[in-house]
């Protein structure tokens, strides 16, 4: 079974919520709980490194684009980790997320 775990850190005062390999409609509502948690810490920008995430449903889709709608109206940044041309990337892409979302293809990015 794949970790489910969403790990929430603090990197040059940037929150970092790590995801999972998969999200779906049974792991989104954690996804949603991960990113409050980060954005009750006050932090200006918040990042989600989805760099191990191999699948994301249409909830995880919901829960990322409610959080950037969160974020922004908190004067924040929200950003997304994704390594480029993987399957990640190409479902922003196709979905047009990626336009509402800045995408990093590191964490050091």
């Amino acid at each position: 079974m794949p970790d489910t775990s969403y790990l929430y850190t603090t990197i040059d005062g940037a929150a970092v919520v790590r995801t999972p390999a998969e999200i779906d409609i049974t792991t989104a509502d954690q996804l949603r709980a991960a990113l409050l948690e980060a954005s009750a810490g006050k932090h200006p920008v918040i990042v989600v490194d989805m760099t191990g995430t191999v699948f994301c449903d249409s909830s995880g889709l919901h829960a990322l684009a409610r959080a950037r709608n969160r974020a922004s109206a908190e004067n924040r940044d929200l950003r997304l980790v994704v390594p480029a041309g993987g399957t990640v990337d190409r479902i922003l892409t196709l979905t047009g997320l990626s336009t509402m979302l800045p995408c990093f293809p590191s964490l050091a990015e």
